[in-house]
């Protein structure tokens, strides 16, 4: 009878929390790589920042720069950078490129956040303010009253470029965007929660003292302007050619008393990019192995940064010039993981989840076999063969996953890189974490989950 029960219970498929599991030997390992974690994505606030930092860890472990022409070898670990705001690191095994193909891990480095408009500065009754264009999806009442830092580039009219980062340590000044208080917003409160907030409200706070001047009428537009030249040497004008964002001025956290959980602006999708990036720098695989930093995944992967660009294609192309190997072969046999986030159920509004098919905090990387919307619309769709595929490797591997989707059917939807990968001839397929809170100022993932990333993408490329 029991050895009955024992078979009975193998037909059925139940998600299993990782902590239940987990040895203190992994235990240990998964607190070390959340601290490595936490450490990266404090100084990875935008896109060139988690390029800068990703470049000096490849570097750290043995890559060097990659440019076009360059002749590669078996044991090249190459990096390249695309415009300071995408990284595309590789190496390059010993298999034959035409019949294994290259395995790939693409992930994005860009969150939503609000941008300085090319004209961003003006004074009104006694505040300075900078005006915003907001990036990506975002609900534009969670970016009122809290701390605001700001991060960028200033390119001035003799191609000096400019750093900027203010907000983030104790000793600076942050920045804010108000709203109204409930005496008086008994109308607000009346509106859609996509109309609380509209994006031309969002005007950062970055001012309020006068410049002496008998001339000028904005005496404090003056003074920050004043202060913005002293300190950079920018004028009004450079802002148009300049990338400035803001972003959240918090910290990564332990969340919880059993700090299980870490709180971050932008775990979409550095959750992902940081195990994709570890996964690379400690591979030794006998397979020519890729990991994409890509950047404009938040509004479509467009422009020459983002997936779609041709540079993916071109890097491909490159390495298999090199090793005289076929390209389109070398493609049509390269399986990708598109490595980006998904939602969590959250207990708090279990209505827009579907419970069977939702992804469940601490339960393991999330494999997604589509995305899109409604009908799959925009949906990548991996096939069965290539789920099946990254279900022995797990397997072998004792990989903790689960499946998801992002919610119930009708309700909404998302895309990721996949689409554009696939275009390639390449099977590709999404994995990544769970988060709660996704693209709010302050998003939630699980220590486990971003582990078993770490080890699923590990176990992938191995």
């Amino acid at each position: 009878m029991k050895k009955e029960m024992g078979e009975n219970k193998s037909l059925f498929y139940k998600k299993n929390n990782y902590f239940d599991e987990i040895t203190k030997q992994e235990e240990k390992n998964l607190e070390n790589f959340s601290k490595d974690y936490i450490n990266f994505i404090n100084k990875s606030k935008t896109e060139r920042e988690a390029c800068k930092e990703s470049k000096q860890l490849a570097i750290n472990n043995g890559f060097s720069e990659y440019n076009f022409g360059q002749r590669l070898k078996v044991g090249d670990k190459k990096y390249f950078i695309n415009r300071d705001k995408s990284i595309i690191l590789f190496k390059i095994g010993k298999n034959n490129l035409e019949e294994k193909g290259i395995k790939i891990i693409g992930s994005h480095i860009d969150s939503p956040r609000l941008d300085l408009k090319p004209q961003p500065i003006y004074e009104d009754n006694g505040f300075c303010f900078f005006k915003t264009h907001y990036y990506g999806g975002i609900k534009k009442y969670q970016w009122t009253t809290i701390p605001i830092a700001l991060h960028g580039v200033v390119v001035l009219e003799n191609g000096e470029k400019i750093e900027i980062s203010v907000g983030e340590n104790d000793d600076e000044p942050i920045f804010y965007i108000s709203d109204l208080l409930p005496h008086l917003a008994s109308a607000q409160m009346q509106q859609k929660a996509s109309e609380l907030i509209k994006g031309e409200q969002l005007n950062l706070i970055v001012g309020g003292k006068s410049y002496k001047s008998e001339e000028i009428k904005e005496k404090i537009k003056l003074n920050i302007l004043k202060i913005l030249n002293q300190k950079y040497s920018i004028t009004e004008q450079d802002f148009m050619s300049s990338e400035i964002c803001a972003v959240p001025a918090f910290k990564a956290r332990e969340v919880g008393f059993d700090r299980a959980f870490i709180s971050a602006y932008g775990h979409d999708d550095k959750c992902c990019a940081y195990p994709s990036l570890r996964a690379i720098l400690d591979s030794d695989s006998d397979d020519t192995v890729m990991v994409i930093l890509a950047d404009k995944e938040e509004i479509g992967s467009e422009g020459n940064t983002g997936a779609q660009s041709k540079i993916i294609e071109d890097i491909i192309d490159e390495i298999c010039l090199s090793l005289n190997k076929n390209s389109r072969l070398t493609r049509s046999r390269s399986k990708c993981i598109s490595a980006d986030v998904t939602s969590c159920y959250d207990p708090n509004f279990p209505e827009v989840f579907e419970k069977n098919n939702a992804a469940k905090v601490s339960c393991g990387t999330c494999v997604c076999k589509y995305d899109g919307s409604r009908g799959k619309s925009g949906s990548n769709d991996a096939s069965a063969e290539l789920v099946g595929h990254i279900r022995e490797i797990f397997s072998k591997e004792n990989i903790k996953w689960q499946t998801g989707e992002l919610g119930k059917i009708d309700i909404g939807g998302s895309g990721t890189i996949a689409n554009y990968i696939a275009k390639l001839n390449i099977d590709t397929i999404d994995i990544g974490l769970p988060v709660l809170s996704m693209h709010a100022p302050y998003e939630l993932i699980s220590k486990a989950d971003l582990y078993s990333t770490y080890k699923a993408f590990s176990a992938f490329i191995k």
